[in-house]
């Protein structure tokens, strides 16, 4: 019978550990860095989302007490900054809609726009009263970057839809 030798084999790398160990820190950089500046990217949309929401909400609660839309800021009482690194927020009124917009001030990101409506209940509800006024809202984000506001959003025969070159987002 012959004896094993149990004592384990001593492997050199003579320098294999360090090109390892740098291809692994590559293929970490390679992945992380672009899921770090994708979250940049959401931070700004959950910034304009938040806003533009809030607006929204806002113009609802505002209709449901005074039966108009505010046109001002002030009105609606709610705290946010107007103008921010990355947006330009802005408001306008008619007797039946408010559209609140989200305007990137950078080339990059996407504006949105926000819209309530006022229409009659009946146009939602077939059993509801007839001079019932009730409120819908929409939210729309620019399909490309830049620097533009978005088409404002209609309201048509009972159907509300975004505007030219936006896509519906879901609240």
């Amino acid at each position: 019978m012959r004896q094993q030798n149990s004592k384990p084999a001593i492997v050199s790398a003579n320098g294999c550990g360090c090109l390892v160990l740098l291809i692994c820190i590559g293929l970490m950089g390679a992945i992380i860095i672009p899921t770090f500046l994708a979250r940049l990217n959401k931070g700004d949309r959950s910034e304009v989302r938040l806003t533009v929401t809030s607006m929204s909400r806002a113009q609802q609660a505002y209709f449901a007490e005074k039966s108009a839309f505010a046109t001002s800021f002030e009105a609606l009482k709610i705290c946010i900054q107007t103008d921010t690194t990355n947006y330009k927020y802005s408001l306008r009124s008619t007797k039946q809609a408010a559209f609140n917009y989200g305007v990137s001030k950078e080339e990059k990101l996407k504006s949105w726009v926000g819209a309530v409506f006022a229409v009659p209940d009946k146009e939602v509800e077939p059993n509801a009263a007839k001079d019932e006024i009730s409120t819908i809202r929409i939210f729309c984000q620019a399909d490309d970057p830049g620097t533009i506001k978005p088409a404002d959003p209609t309201y048509k025969n009972g159907k509300i839809a975004c505007g030219q070159g936006t896509t519906e987002l879901t609240n």
